[in-house]
């Protein structure tokens, strides 16, 4: 069973990660926050729309390994519709899911596909630098954010 539902996992990360969802750049976004790792050279742009403490749509482009761009796909598809709080909820259960062994995955949805991240380390920040670009947009930084260490660089 549990091989199974790892098979249906990496089939769902692999699917996403050659046809993405919601990859396009937002015409009329009004937050953009733009992402790095440098690690493995992800580069990701979110472009949200706001109405209010509303992401009434959400986009991404850029270019990186199949972990980070499902991500991006999986993330963007999760939070349409969803409000600000929503959202920060979500981005604390998706980190935990990742970093930790013991984190529930419940509430997640397909997010859940990510649960076998933690056990490779290098690819917890693939997973997670959507999601740290997403904060960014959602507050408004103008720095880019990058992987390494929670800080930030000027953006490209």
């Amino acid at each position: 069973m549990f091989d199974d539902l790892n098979d249906l996992y990496q089939q769902v990360i692999l699917d996403h990660s050659r046809s993405p969802r919601n990859f396009k750049k937002l015409d009329g976004a009004n937050r953009v926050a733009h992402g790095h790792n440098p690690l493995c050279g992800d580069r990701i742009t979110i472009y949200l729309h706001l109405d209010g403490d509303v992401i009434s749509d959400i986009s991404f482009e850029g270019s990186g390994c199949a972990i980070s761009k499902a991500s991006a796909s999986v993330m963007t598809t999760a939070l349409k519709g969803k409000t600000i709080p929503e959202a920060q909820k979500l981005f604390s259960q998706f980190r935990q899911l990742v970093t930790t062994e013991n984190a529930e995955s419940g509430e997640l949805g397909k997010l859940a596909v990510f649960a076998g991240v933690h056990k490779f380390p290098a690819r917890v920040k693939c997973a997670i630098l959507a999601w740290h670009a997403l904060v960014s947009a959602l507050e408004g930084r103008p720095c880019a954010v990058t992987t390494e260490e929670n800080t930030t660089e000027p953006k490209p």
